[in-house]
């Protein structure tokens, strides 16, 4: 096996890991206006900010001298690495980005990407999800993934409906109280 080959795995492995959720096999990775905005400016940042600023400390580093031993080279190398990695995630993330803007929602009766849906449990406890891309995820914000479970319940369910589905803590009933389309911040 060539040192080419092994590398190659290495860098596939390496994307891999900082993949965060994968997309659905030939589907489309879905986000809001906002959601696609973070991300531009977090490719942005790093392209022009951050990187530059490391490859800076590692050409002045280089010139010090013995690299093996060289702190400001070894950890600079490594952090253009983590760099490149992440640039080549996000590259493919915004490629494959379909921005789905929920205010221009027409069909506002029903669940769709972007909705914003208050539910009631089958003990009286009200929660609100808004439905995201799987890059915009907050669990501790109500936002859920458009490819999880519950979404999956609640998307073309219609105001009033009760849906099932399988909970990491069993199966779970949730009767829809309301329906909106808002940006989301």
């Amino acid at each position: 096996m060539s040192k080419a080959f092994v590398k190659d795995e290495v860098a596939v492995e390496e994307d891999e890991e900082d993949s965060g959720a994968p997309l659905p096999v030939g589907g489309k990775n879905y986000m809001t206006p906002a959601g696609h905005a973070r991300l531009q400016a977090e490719f942005t940042h790093l392209v022009k900010v951050e990187r530059p600023e490391v490859v800076s400390v590692v050409s002045w580093a280089a010139g010090n001298g013995d690299r093996s031993e060289n702190g400001d080279y070894i950890y600079g190398k490594k952090r253009l690495r983590e760099i490149d990695r992440r640039l080549r995630f996000l590259g493919k993330r915004l490629d494959n980005a379909e921005v789905v803007d929920p205010t221009r929602q027409e069909n506002r009766d029903c669940v769709y990407f972007g909705a914003t849906v208050t539910v009631i449990d089958q003990n009286g406890e009200e929660f609100t999800y808004s439905i995201v891309g799987l890059d915009e995820t907050d669990p501790g914000r109500g936002r859920i993934s458009w490819v999880s479970p519950l979404a999956r319940a609640l998307i073309r369910a219609r105001l009033g409906d009760s849906v099932h589905f399988q909970s990491p803590g069993g199966p779970r009933e949730l009767e829809i109280v309301d329906i909106e389309y808002r940006p989301l911040d």
